[in-house]
């Protein structure tokens, strides 16, 4: 079955209250296992879940479970014995971390449409009121002077979307080639004082303790950073240039099928992709795959150029590999304190 007719058939269902037909009696909550920056959204889309769950099947009533933190450290932990019955991450070499690992299967982004991945977004810069520095594009962030706040590229995604959009960033400048793109990534972390676990822990780091001048992000975070501490401390920056951020999704099979949790995880999965599920992305600052919706909240998501992972990196398994690994380029050109 292509895309179009897989989410032809998922918003059919979904019209009727929630994909899937009433379904036998089994557990009643979930673990979604999930990375810090989502804690907004989930907030609101749990709740709209669970309603169309109950609506769809006798009133039961469901609860979902939250666990939050840096993208490959909540992978980890499922890896090491944490009982997800689904894995919302923010790049897909998470998910292929539990595949390495028998918990899912190694075709797990062909079960749900674009690639597994119900919404995009977009890496921006939060800078001081006012921009003091004067911070419009990634050649900024190298600037003397400047001290940029992005989490560790070896437990976050978050990180790991900054640093390979600097990289791609210098590629695509005049002369540009990998030996270049390595020097710029290397005089960003020189301005980087230190590396936080996740986002929301840079978030923190950027807001409360006032550390930084820049804190590249989500542009979904910079919204939820904006109605946790008001507009009037900072202002956002949309570089000329961003990866695109895809966040998957799976259930994990291993725990599904001895919980047997399997038809309340892929429903609540495919309700990523419903009309509501997707309009719950955009009133939280997630660029939904609805092209209506996504129209519908153009103002709310300024153009920028996109690049996907496979234009520069091949695709995120040579990316981890090349960059992220122990003893990969992050390694190689990170020196702690900028020393």
């Amino acid at each position: 079955m292509n895309r179009r007719h897989v989410c032809a058939a998922l918003l059919a269902l979904t019209a009727a209250g929630l994909a899937g037909p009433v379904r036998a009696a089994g557990p009643t909550t979930l673990l979604n296992v999930s990375y810090d920056v989502m804690r907004d959204f989930y907030k609101d889309f749990n709740p709209a879940f669970a309603k169309a769950w109950a609506a769809r099947n006798g009133g039961e009533v469901i609860t979902v479970n939250m666990s939050h933190g840096g993208s490959s450290r909540q992978a980890s932990a499922v890896v090491d014995g944490l009982e997800a019955d689904i894995i919302t991450m923010n790049q897909a070499t998470d998910i292929d971390l539990l595949a390495r690992n028998n918990l899912v299967p190694a075709d797990w982004a062909k079960r749900l449409p674009d690639r597994a991945a119900p919404f995009t977004s977009a890496t921006v810069f939060l800078v001081r009121k006012g921009n003091p520095k004067g911070v419009k594009d990634w050649g900024d962030l190298v600037k003397p002077g400047i001290q940029v706040v992005i989490p560790n590229p070896k437990l976050s995604g978050n990180g790991r979307y900054s640093y390979l959009t600097a990289w791609g960033f210098a590629l695509r400048q005049p002369g540009g080639n990998e030996a270049r793109a390595r020097e710029f990534v290397a005089a960003l972390f020189k301005n980087v004082p230190l590396l936080d676990s996740g986002g929301r822990a840079a978030t923190t780091s950027f807001m409360q303790r006032q550390i930084g001048d820049v804190l590249v992000t989500f542009e979904n975070e910079a919204e939820m950073i904006a109605r946790e501490f008001g507009r009037g401390g900072f202002e956002v920056v949309y570089p000329s240039l961003s990866i695109r951020v895809e966040p998957p999704v799976s259930i994990v099979d291993k725990v599904v099928d001895r919980r047997g949790s399997r038809a309340l995880a892929t429903a609540y999965a495919e309700y990523l992709w419903s009309p509501e599920g997707q309009e719950i992305a955009a009133q939280n600052y997630l660029r939904p795959r609805d092209a209506k919706l996504l129209a519908k909240y153009a103002a709310q998501f300024p153009p920028i150029k996109f690049f996907g992972v496979e234009d520069s990196f091949g695709d995120w398994s040579r990316a981890q590999k090349t960059h992220f690994d122990d003893g990969g380029l992050f390694d190689q050109i990170y020196v702690p304190g900028g020393r």
